[in-house]
């Protein structure tokens, strides 16, 4: 990805969100590759270590934390965005919690029986809080969390990219159906407002 649009992907992170970021260094490379317990980067691709390679790691330093990225797993400009905004959306709930409002309005939709979910572990965790047993209230707060940093990521890539809402379909879980994800996310851009320069706004194309 050329450094003009890593840089705009990098500020197109609203203010109100990137205050939840410090302290956290993010690196975009050719390459991470663990090794046993040692992260390893290379500095250009190389087939010999794409096997071991992964999308991102984590490396803590001190009372910090490192993300590097491995731009060439990832083959356009929307997979290596959203990578990105993933790890930013978990950092975010992990700092800030969840917003009561994005909860309040999630929980009504599971109540209203909303058809489909935005990951794998939304969609596993909701089923697990909506049984009920002892352990119902936790897994309903893993819900929130899991939907909340599912939601910002989603938003944030919206905001440097325009995204079609198939591209979001994965084989794993139906996703969540459209107007229900437009309520989720018109809502996270009420809590954190585009930064100058940057556009949120959701189309819907008309049936033919």
């Amino acid at each position: 990805m050329p450094e003009a649009d890593l840089e705009r992907m990098v500020s197109a992170v609203p203010d109100a969100a990137a205050a939840a970021l410090r302290r956290k260094a993010y690196y975009f490379v050719p390459l991470t590759v663990n090794q046993g317990d040692e992260t390893v980067i290379a500095d250009r691709y190389d087939v010999a270590l794409s096997d071991n390679a992964v999308c991102h790691r984590n490396l803590e330093l001190g009372d910090s934390q490192c993300v590097f990225i491995s731009t060439r797993l990832m083959d356009d400009k929307f997979s290596v965005a959203f990578e990105f905004y993933i790890n930013v959306g978990h950092a975010v709930v992990e700092r800030a919690g969840v917003s009561q409002a994005f909860a309040d309005l999630v929980w009504k939709q599971v109540q209203n029986k909303a058809r489909g979910e935005t990951s794998l572990d939304a969609w596993e965790s909701r089923k697990l809080a909506a049984e009920g047993g002892p352990d119902a209230e936790k897994y309903k707060n893993e819900y929130f969390a899991a939907s909340f940093s599912d939601a910002i990521s989603i938003y944030l890539l919206s905001l440097f990219i325009d995204v079609d809402y198939y591209d979001l379909r994965e084989r794993d879980y139906p996703l969540l159906a459209p107007s229900q994800m437009a309520e989720r996310l018109k809502k996270v851009a009420e809590l954190f407002p585009a930064n100058p320069g940057f556009e949120f706004a959701i189309h819907y194309k008309r049936r033919t």
